[in-house]
Order: C-alpha cells, then structure tokens, then sequence
C-alpha cells in the first residue's frame, strides 16, 4: 500500500553564510583550509527548513541534492511493500545526507525528519568538482562514508547478538553519546527525540516488548521516558548494561 509523502523542496536563500557556520565553531569538527572553506561556501546553494515526519529523500528517487544537517535529527530507514520498516541509522547535526544517491543514482533508503530541521543545501553535479580538486574534502566524503558503515557493523552487532534489554541500552547510549558531542554543554538536560515506535523499528521488537524493555531501563533509574522523547538519566550504566565502551573520540569532517 503506497502512501502519501510530505517531501520537503529545498529553498535557494541562504541563511547561514558558510563562514559563520555555528557548527565550524565546534571542537568536535576539524578546521577548514581557507580554499576548501571558500569551495564549500561556493558547493552550498540555500538552506532546506523542514518538519518533523517531512520526507528528505525517498526510496527509488532521484535527488539533485545533497544536504547537512545543521540542526535537528532525522532518520534512515528502509521498508518492506507492507508497510513495515527498518530504521537503519539516525542523522544528527554535522551528518551528510544523499551521497548514495549522488554516486548511484538512485536513492537505497529513505530519509525522514525527526525534528524540524534546518540542512545546507548542496548540487550533487559539483561532487567531480570537489573531488578532482580538493582531495582533503574528497578523502572528508570518504571518511564520511566509512565511519557510517562502522556504524552500522556495531547496529548490525547488537540486533544479532545482544538480548533485548542490551540492544536498548546500547542504542540510548549510543543517541546520547553522539548527541551530546554536539548538543548543548552539560548545564542544560539532553532529550532523544524517539518514540517507542522508532525504538521498536531500530531494534526489530514489536512495541509491546519494547515498551516492557524500556520500563525495565526506567525501574533501574538509568532513563525517564516522555511523551515523544527520552531523557537519560545514567549514560554509564547503560553502556555497562551493552557492554559497550563508546564511540571513540576524534576530531570528524563537516562538509
């Protein structure tokens, strides 16, 4: 059964210069050279506002675009003809979006928002640009590209292998640890912004089960579930619980 997909069009203002990127002034980006910065302001054709449950990029569709995220959180996913879906992967702030459909053609997944979001728009026709002449953006894309299937061997990992209770620990864990690195500084609470249908739709759990998972991490203390979010409460003893010991720490790319 098809359905019906808010997809958001890109707009062509720009709003924030690439210069005074916000993002850029975080330590837990790498620094630009001034020619890969003066390229980048050029790559860059507007800014894309969109709600959440908006449709980036959708399954078997062409985009003449990619993005970045400049703030908000989306989703990857990919769906059975029933309905039925897989969350592959969450986007934070600093994450590219559509480069597999820059370099196939066609996109493999579908992106939704999970906020409102705010992403820099960029012509995927100027990706040979980029990479016949700025080999330290071109080797960013591939790191990029990397550290996302690293990701997804560990997501892989924890789905075949971890109980129910570890894969829910682990994947909290693992939304805090990436969103604290560039959310807000500790005097402020970090909230998730999943339900217990994207927790179920990530770990492969009906929401029965999960709901009862979830109740046993708020019974030992180590998160507070609200009405579309999750706030955690005890980050150690959740990786304790995934045996998982945490993204490592480097400086990454932004493009």
């Amino acid at each position: 059964m098809e359905h019906a997909l808010n997809i958001a069009l890109p707009s062509s203002g720009r709003r924030v210069p690439c210069e005074q990127c916000p993002l850029r002034a975080m330590p837990h980006f790498r620094a630009f050279e001034t020619q890969e910065l003066k390229f980048v302001a050029s790559f860059k054709t507007g800014e894309l506002m969109a709600d959440t449950g908006t449709t980036l990029l959708a399954e078997g569709a062409n985009s003449a675009h990619m993005y970045t995220l400049l703030s908000g959180w989306a989703f990857r996913y990919k769906s059975l003809p029933d309905g039925r879906r897989q969350i592959l992967n969450y986007m934070l702030p600093g994450d590219l979006l559509g480069l597999q459909g820059s370099i196939i053609g066609e996109m493999e997944h579908s992106v939704e928002a999970l906020s409102p979001l705010v992403l820099c728009v960029f012509q995927r026709d100027r990706l040979d640009d980029l990479f016949s002449n700025h080999p330290g953006l071109a080797f960013d894309i591939t790191w990029l590209a990397s550290r996302e299937e690293r990701m997804l061997d560990d997501h892989l990992l924890s789905l075949g292998r971890r109980t129910a209770i570890e894969r829910a620990a682990y994947l909290i864990a693992f939304l805090h640890q990436r969103a604290a690195a560039v959310g807000p500084d500790g005097s402020r609470t970090l909230h998730i912004p999943i339900t217990q249908a994207h927790v179920a739709d990530t770990l492969g759990l009906s929401i029965v089960h999960t709901n009862k998972t979830l109740r046993k991490l708020a019974d030992r203390k180590l998160i507070r579930w609200l009405d579309r979010a999750c706030e955690v409460l005890d980050v150690d003893g959740l990786m304790q619980i995934a045996d998982w010991d945490g993204l490592p720490e480097r400086k990454r790319p932004l493009i």
